[in-house]
């Protein structure tokens, strides 16, 4: 949830800092600070708010000057956002900052006062554990680490700077991501990538229970129980331009705006001779044939994913697939077999409640399918096969082009598999391989086609408290993502449901102007999709209908159409998102919100 930096080296270390934190901004915005070795003496300067409030006021009380230091940015957990809970904490010789949670804090904290350590300024997890760094430390650093480490449960990743080891940073990864970059004479910690990116694209990826030591431009690594170790450097393969705006007013509209170069790099390496080919993600025809049951497990928008793959995957390859909520399916005791596959998909990899879920599959005999947008994750590295989403950076909060590269894998995934069991025949592989292969081409000209629509349509949702979102087969799964995207950045209340179950309860909610969006790809179910549309266009609803170019509607059962190409019927969610992610971004514009960083959201949730 927060982000975390470090950097030793010879540059200005608050400028180093301060840029590190704004590209890790989406990870959380409650507060900001720094503390940095500033005259043999640790400098330390926070503040509750964003960034640019951290900037403020060092402008006016001085910013601390120096050469090592670390930062963190707030998602707050435990306790209110304010400046005294802001990061780093401090003890009389240790100050940290934080990311994750320590389950065991309060037990730590009495623990700490009964042995006279009584002083805690904060509400927060992260202050106990500043103080029971500073409770063992008895002049070694790595030693007193260790034994804070046995201590401690939960899902963290720490900066370490101790008083008297002025000029050094320590860190260490327990399951909460944590890298360490290597430029030429400096070094850095940080929770993802993008945060260092400009200065180098070489780096070292944290184990959980790693100890990374950054003194002197240069770094070393022990284990949890003091092993010196040896780690491969890694090399980021893309740049900062990936990460910056190029132009655009918020990091959504750039990556809705990248959606067709992100889809065409995750399956142009994924199509062999006119074919789906995914072995080199591990995954063969033999593999496929043999699966019984698929289970997809996700959370959130990546989720949503899974709702159109289990569609698909089922309707083409006849295999039955159940999808769930990451933080439910994991309490549920599930009935997984030997013969079964399990699909996690995560933009990060690193996302809490599907990380557990891949330690509880570990034990059933079933096997395990990654699908990740991060390189290296957790859930990358621990999954027995794993198909990367090249997307690059997705620096904004709500996804667009992460979920539709997901989608992408998801129908390369089900030809495959239906080709592979064979229920469906070479000829009618290549036909749907050569359909999605022209995805990019045709999501450009959606952008195109329907932007202005978008945008006016927008201006109409402003006002309202609540509205609907509505769909059939494919099109439910779609509405539940364009629900989702609208209420994360627009703040306005909004539900999915299954049009044929208005009549069951919902249509209750209908009053007079309150929209309704109903996605109508499918013509197959059109007709009752269109019959739904007029029972709430009857009760006073204002209906808008996303619909392909030759679909026909009934002027009469809808106020405003967005009318987007037509292509094969199982594939319109990939063209059908667009305009809901173009409706959620100026929904959002026009209310004056803060697109990128819609309030109480990180982006990525690595704990539970």
């Amino acid at each position: 949830m927060c982000g975390i930096v470090g950097y030793v080296g010879p540059r200005d270390c608050t400028d180093v800092l301060v840029s590190a934190l704004k590209k890790l901004e989406y990870r959380g915005y409650d507060s900001a600070g720094i503390a940095v070795f500033e005259d043999g003496k640790i400098a330390v300067a926070k503040t509750k708010g964003r960034l640019v409030d951290l900037e403020a006021k060092m402008q006016k009380q001085g910013k601390p000057q120096g050469h090592a230091g670390i930062g963190h940015t707030r998602w707050a957990t435990h306790g209110e956002p304010s400046d005294v809970n802001s990061h780093p904490h401090s003890g009389r010789r240790v100050t940290i900052v934080h990311n994750g949670i320590i389950e065991n804090y309060k037990q730590l904290k009495q623990f700490l006062i009964d042995n006279e350590r009584t002083e805690f300024l904060s509400d927060t997890d992260t202050e106990v554990v500043a103080q029971l760094l500073d409770f063992y430390y008895d002049g070694n650093p790595i030693r007193c680490i260790r034994r804070v480490l046995h201590e401690l449960r939960g899902s963290f990743a720490l900066g370490i700077v101790f008083a008297d080891r002025p000029e050094t940073v320590y860190a260490v990864r327990c399951e909460s991501p944590l890298i360490v970059a290597q430029g030429q004479g400096e070094v850095f910690i940080a929770s993802d990538v993008p945060a260092v990116i400009k200065y180098t694209k070489d780096y070292y990826l944290l184990e959980h229970g790693e100890i990374a030591v950054l003194k002197n431009g240069g770094v070393t690594f022990c284990s949890l129980h003091g092993r010196m170790l040896e780690k491969e450097l890694l090399t980021a393969d893309w740049d900062e331009d990936s990460a910056e705006k190029g132009g655009y007013p918020h990091y959504m509209l750039k990556e809705i705006h990248e959606q067709p170069t992100a889809v065409k790099t995750t399956i142009t390496p994924r199509i062999e001779n006119g074919l789906p080919n995914l072995s080199e993600c591990g995954i063969t025809p033999e593999t496929l044939r043999a699966f019984q049951n698929i289970f997809i497990v996700a959370c959130g928008t990546a989720m949503h994913a899974g709702m159109v793959g289990k569609y698909v995957i089922e309707k083409l390859a006849r295999v039955s697939v159940t999808v769930d909520i990451a933080s439910e399916f994991r309490y549920r005791n599930p009935l997984i077999g030997t013969d079964d596959l399990v699909i996690i998909i995560s933009q990060s990899g690193e996302t809490a409640d599907s990380k557990a879920v891949l330690n509880l599959v570990k034990g059933t005999g079933a096997k395990t399918l990654a699908i990740v947008n991060v390189k290296g994750s957790s859930i990358a590295r621990e999954a027995d096969m794993v198909i990367y989403t090249h997307a690059g950076p997705e620096i904004a909060v709500a996804s667009t082009k992460a979920y539709m590269v997901q989608l992408s894998v998801m129908y390369l995934l089900a030809f495959e598999m239906a080709f592979a069991k064979g229920k469906i025949d070479e000829d009618t592989c290549r036909r749907l391989t050569a359909q999605i292969v022209s995805m990019p081409q045709v999501i450009e000209k959606t952008i195109g086609a329907v932007v202005d629509m978008c945008q006016y349509v927008s201006t109409k949702l402003i006002s309202t408290d609540s509205l609907l979102y509505i769909g059939r087969g494919l099109d439910y799964a779609l509405s539940m993502e364009g629900s989702l995207k609208l209420k994360e950045i627009s703040y306005i209340h909004s539900e999915s449901y299954a049009a044929g179950e208005l009549k069951h309860g919902t249509i209750s909610l209908i009053t007079e102007g309150m929209p309704v969006i109903a996605v109508a790809t499918q013509n197959s179910l059109l007709e009752k999709t269109v019959s739904n549309i007029k029972e709430v266009k009857a009760r006073g609803a204002m209906t808008i209908v996303i619909c392909d170019e030759e679909a026909d509607i009934d002027s009469e059962a809808t106020d405003y159409l967005i009318r987007i190409p037509k292509i094969s019927e199982m594939l319109m969610p990939m063209v059908a998102t667009v305009p809901m992610q173009l409706l959620a971004y100026y929904t959002s514009v026009n209310k004056g919100n803060d697109v990128d960083k819609p309030r109480n959201l990180a982006k990525s949730v690595t704990v539970e």
